[in-house]
């Protein structure tokens, strides 16, 4: 049996994917994750507990922990792959420089590569947080972004169209990096913050795999929301892309030079970029999936017609097989993301059997804790659920997804405010 590596900071949904998949095809799975750093086996899954802020002494642990012989390393997440990148070199297997890891994983790091690879890029620079925003506002051009150098889905992300919002933006997001869970994660790069240009444009989403040196393309979503500000929560994604053909083949064409310039060459990758009449600005590459339930949106099969799910792809992969004659399924998919509207405590949904009712709609999985005290971006990092859909054609997609969305309530009581002592 072929043993898989998996790094993670959750026991979340995609692990569970994992999991299935991982059952289908007779692998074992290695859990290694820092949720279970001070508990003896919370989850019962006999996880290797790790620290993602110290990746030297967790390869040690990792190493010590493992019984059987490693065959590949997966991460799930952007914080696990710098370990994962460290552990597939101490296994002596296939996989990413550090380096090349590291610099994926801080948007000032990306963004220098990018240009110095003579990709299309906004104007930025960088700031310590500590910074007087008063004097950082003046003689700007705006509008332009202020963001966090290493948190994840768009989480601190804020447009600021005029000088005069320019403070109370930057102290929003100081506040933020300053918090106790932002701070926990002991990562230096949330002492900065990047500033650049805003982009205009359509966005797109990429997911991809480098094997045996090719780039291999899964899927390429489109984001059908304008996502102009002045927060830039992603709700839909929907495949195959209606760009137009020549727009597509440069989404792939710069997504796949970025990948190559930062240095990756193994594994998953995950690309974000925007297009405009100038060009293709790539935003981001990650050097993992796409995260939580959204990887259900990627339906792929193989060149014999059998479905498979990206993360049974991917361990596939992982443990040595050939990938190449995986690609999407005909029909097009797509997920809805769903948004918190407004800070409070999650009291119940209704409307769920009438949003399953839609056709097209495949499944509405509301993930949001009754009680829980949801937290809207930037500062919020999840969503009410997720709603899934699949049709002949994209735009019968995203309709589907709209309509469900539409038919369920949700009830969100205001939080109270704590008194101070």
């Amino acid at each position: 049996m072929k043993n898989v590596l998996l790094l993670a900071t959750t026991t979340g949904y995609q692990i569970r994917s994992f999991g299935q998949a991982a059952q289908k095809l007779g692998v074992r799975l290695v859990f290694a994750s820092d949720r279970c750093d001070q508990l003896d086996d919370p989850w019962a899954d006999r996880a290797i507990p790790v620290r993602f802020h110290d990746e030297i002494g967790s390869v040690g642990d990792v190493v010590a922990s493992c019984e059987n012989p490693i065959h590949g390393v997966i991460a799930v997440g952007d914080r696990p792959t710098v370990l994962a990148a460290a552990l597939a070199r101490e296994f002596d297997l296939p996989g990413n420089p550090l380096a090349a890891v590291a610099a994926s994983r801080n948007k000032l790091a990306s963004r220098q590569v990018f240009r110095d690879a003579g990709l299309p890029t906004p104007s930025f620079e960088v700031v310590s947080i500590d910074a007087d925003p008063a004097r950082l506002a003046a003689g700007r051009s705006y509008p332009l972004v202020i963001k966090p150098l290493a948190l994840s889905a768009s989480r601190g992300v804020m447009r600021v169209d005029a000088e005069a919002d320019f403070v109370p933006a930057f102290t929003r997001l100081r506040t933020l990096l300053q918090s106790i869970d932002v701070r926990a994660e002991r990562d230096t790069a949330h002492d900065q913050v990047l500033i650049e240009s805003f982009i205009p444009g359509r966005e797109y989403a990429v997911e991809a795999a480098i094997s045996r040196g090719f780039f291999q393309v899964f899927a390429i979503f489109d984001k059908p929301d304008p996502l102009d500000g002045p927060f830039f929560e992603e709700t839909i994604y929907v495949t195959p892309s209606r760009a137009p053909l020549d727009e597509q083949e440069a989404i792939v064409r710069h997504v796949e030079r970025a990948t190559r310039a930062l240095g990756l060459r193994y594994g998953p990758v995950h690309g974000e970029c925007r297009v405009n009449d100038t060009g293709v600005f790539v935003l981001e590459v990650a050097s993992r999936p796409i995260g939580g339930l959204c990887s259900r949106a990627v339906r792929l099969q193989s060149s014999a017609g059998a479905a498979a799910s990206l993360e049974e792809v991917l361990l596939r992969h992982a443990i040595g097989e050939d990938i190449s004659g995986y690609h999407h399924s005909k029909d097009a998919s797509g997920v809805m993301m769903i948004p918190i509207p407004a800070r409070g405590i999650f009291r119940g949904v209704s409307g769920v059997s009438d949003a399953m009712a839609v056709d097209g709609i495949d499944d509405v999985q509301i993930t949001a804790k009754i009680d829980e005290i949801l937290v809207p971006l930037p500062e919020g990092h999840s969503y009410l659920g997720f709603i899934f859909a699949s049709a002949d054609h994209p735009e019968r997609v995203e309709r589907a997804l709209r309509e469900a969305h539409a038919r369920l309530k949700f009830s969100i009581e205001k939080a109270p405010i704590m008194a101070r002592r």
